[in-house]
C-alpha cells in the first residue's frame, strides 16, 4: 500500500464515510460495513477526496486520458474535485458529466462541461461500484455523444464482491468494455490498514459476508 491509500482509509473513517454495523446496499445485500460517499459535506473534505483520486489516477492512468467524466449524480462533484486537485499540481484537466434528462432548450443535450469529441479518451470517475449498473448506463451515453474511447474507470473503494458472475463488478466491467478499472483502495487494503483497530466481531462478520458474496477472482 502507498501512503495516500493509508491516508484515504483514515480520512473515510474520520468523516464517517466508512462505517461498520448493519446496512443494506443498493443491490439489496445485507452488509456489515458501508461506504456512504453521500456524507462528504464540506469544501475541505472534497479537496482531500479530490487529491486522493488524483493520486490514484496518477498511479494508474498517468497520461492515459483526455477528459474526466462523472456519472450523475455522485460523479458530478467528484470530477469537479479531481479536476481542481490536478489544477493545484499545475495540470489542466477538463471534465464533463451527464444530466439525468436531456435538456430541450439552450445548448440542449445530456452532457454538461467539456464537449466530447471523436477520439477523446474518457476516464470515468465514480464513487463505489457494487453491481456495475451505473457504468453500464454511462458508457452508452458517452458513445452516443461522440466516437470516444473509454479509457478506464476509477472508484474510491473496491468492495471485492461478486457482480453478476463470480468475478468482481470491476473485473466484469473491465472485460465487458475492454478498459482498465481501478480503485483508490480495496477491502483487503482496508482490513490490512485497520489491523487491531477493527474488532474481532466486525472481522468475523466481514469474513462471513465475503463467504457469501465475495468474488472468486479479484
Amino acid at each position: 500500500m502507498k501512503d495516500f491509500q493509508r491516508d484515504f482509509i483514515d480520512f473515510m473513517l474520520d468523516v464517517g464515510v466508512l462505517t461498520f454495523g448493519d446496512f443494506t446496499t443498493k443491490s439489496g445485500r445485507k452488509t456489515p460495513y458501508f461506504v456512504n460517499t453521500g456524507l462528504y459535506r464540506s469544501g475541505s473534505q472534497m479537496a482531500t477526496l479530490g487529491r486522493a483520486y488524483a493520486d490514484a489516477i496518477e498511479a494508474s492512468f498517468p497520461d492515459g486520458f483526455d477528459v474526466l467524466f462523472g456519472p450523475a449524480y455522485k460523479g458530478i462533484p467528484l470530477v469537479v474535485a479531481v479536476s481542481m486537485a490536478f489544477a493545484e499540481r499545475g495540470r489542466e484537466v477538463e471534465f464533463c458529466f451527464n444530466r439525468k434528462e436531456a435538456k430541450d432548450h439552450g445548448e440542449g443535450g445530456v452532457i454538461v462541461g467539456r464537449k466530447l469529441r471523436d477520439g477523446d479518451r474518457v476516464l470515468i470517475v465514480e464513487d463505489v461500484t457494487t453491481a456495475g449498473t451505473s457504468i453500464r448506463e454511462t458508457v452508452p451515453v458517452l458513445r452516443a455523444a461522440a466516437d470516444v474511447k473509454v479509457a478506464g474507470l476509477i472508484v474510491s473503494v473496491n468492495r471485492m464482491e461478486r457482480g453478476t458472475t463470480d468475478r468482481t463488478a470491476l473485473d466484469e466491467l473491465a472485460g465487458e468494455f475492454s478498459m482498465p478499472t481501478r480503485s483508490i483502495v480495496d477491502l483487503d487494503e482496508i482490513l490490512e490498514h485497520l489491523g487491531d483497530r477493527l474488532g474481532t466481531e466486525d472481522r468475523a462478520r466481514i469474513a462471513a459476508y465475503r463467504d457469501e458474496y465475495g468474488a472468486v477472482s479479484v
